[in-house]
């Protein structure tokens, strides 16, 4: 492919994925939530309108604005020819310019997007579809990068989609913030999510690159806009905003030039972006108002250990170990029982390390999880016994799609083969 017409396709998915969530929010906010689908079609036809345009007329200027002025018009053909199907939370009669124009202001798109989140998140909504909604219609992920991410077929995900939106077109949901009895709830729902993208960010199921800083600027982009609205500045809100800047905060260490994985234990710490953990260190004082520890602040504070910490031989093991048992008591999971055994196998040994995995494979079946067989690999390279540890990185490559992780994974056997 020709240079430009590369630069002007990554220029497109990276608007795709800042402003698609606004042009939505916007348009629903315009046509009403039952018509979700017309306002995702003006979206899309309207970035095809740059793909066509730009590469015979040049990027414009502002491409943000062009976009969002091609959007609009492209809003006021719909309301011309589909007057009769539209609903509109507006006052005035539609297209007279003024309504339409106001709805791009950018307090304006704020307030819609906030909105379209707690829409996406209504409690009559089954959680799957509401965090599907959300990766979809706010944060421009394609249905094939949902499957990914939830490690699910595509038609499942389309399905999700298909019902949510046909529970818009039956409810016409108006976009509000919600009640004070229902905002615990759904800002939970909506930080779930976020928080997904964010992962996908860190560590990409669908790109060939490991990283995908442009998903978790998203990630931390969406959060943020929850940490500035008085109506959601929850301490779990500033808590995963403070565990996701730690995490981005590490970025330029995690990969050679080559895209080759970088260990903790062999970062260079001199490239941690401190900027971003004293921002992180912020976020976790406002988060520590009230009576509740989230999951999210347990991460955080792990992350913390690891951000704080002048080397690797002295992180404070101890203190991660006591956040991870704290955290597998109010949020079991596989992964998190995993890297509990990472943290058991630094304070105790690799035989105490072994033991807790064994009882992850009894009672969460492990042998998908990609993580586990690579941690049960570098246990046996411990203990000495080169055999499982082979079986256990073999499985582990076998396991994983990422290429990064399949080439490092591979030394590690080859080293141990030698």
């Amino acid at each position: 492919m020709p240079e430009p017409d590369k630069h002007i396709t990554e220029l497109a998915d990276h608007l795709f994925r800042r402003e698609a969530g606004k042009m939505v929010a916007a348009l629903t906010r315009l046509f009403g939530t039952e018509n979700l689908q017309m306002a995702e079609d003006v979206v899309q036809d309207t970035l095809l309108q740059a793909f066509n345009s730009w590469p015979a007329k040049g990027i414009p200027d502002n491409p943000s604005a062009w976009l969002f002025r091609v959007a609009k018009n492209k809003a006021i053909d719909c309301l011309r020819h589909n007057r009769h199907l539209l609903y509109t939370d507006t006052d005035e009669d539609l297209p007279a310019g003024t309504d339409i124009d106001r709805l791009w202001q950018q307090e304006v798109l704020q307030d819609d997007m906030l909105s379209m989140m707690f829409a996406c998140c209504h409690p009559k909504i089954p959680d799957e579809n509401q965090i599907t909604l959300i990766l979809k219609t706010l944060c421009g992920f394609s249905t094939a990068e949902i499957a990914k991410a939830f490690l699910i077929p595509e038609d499942t995900v389309s399905k999700r989609l298909y019902r949510t939106k046909e529970f818009f077109r039956q409810e016409k949901l108006r976009l509000v913030i919600p009640s004070i009895a229902d905002l615990k709830s759904r800002v939970d729902v909506v930080l779930n999510a976020i928080y997904l993208l964010f992962n996908e960010g860190y560590n990409s199921t669908q790109s060939e690159n490991l990283l995908r800083e442009d998903l978790m600027d998203d990630a931390l982009m969406l959060c943020r806009m929850l940490t500035e609205n008085s109506y959601t500045q929850q301490p779990e809100v500033y808590a995963l905003m403070a565990l996701m800047c730690f995490q981005y905060s590490r970025n330029k260490s995690r990969l050679s030039p080559e895209g080759e994985i970088i260990l903790l234990n062999k970062q260079d710490r001199t490239r941690w972006n401190y900027e971003l953990i004293n921002q992180g260190n912020e976020y976790m004082n406002r988060a520590a108002y009230g009576d509740s520890v989230s999951a999210y602040h347990l991460e955080a504070a792990i992350a913390f250990e690891h951000c704080t910490a002048p080397s690797f031989d002295k992180t404070n093991w101890s203190q991660i170990l006591t956040y991870y048992n704290w955290l597998c008591q109010i949020a079991p999971s596989p992964f998190t029982a995993i890297n509990r055994a990472v943290a058991i196998m630094q304070v105790n040994g690799p035989k105490a390390a072994l033991e807790a995995l064994q009882i992850i494979k009894a009672n969460n079946k492990a042998d998908g999880f990609y993580l586990y067989h690579a941690v049960l690999g570098e246990i046996y390279i411990r203990l000495g016994d080169c055999a499982n540890a082979r079986l256990s990185l073999e499985k582990a490559i076998q396991t994983t799609r990422s290429a990064a992780e399949k080439h490092i994974l591979k030394e590690k056997l080859g080293v141990l083969l030698n």
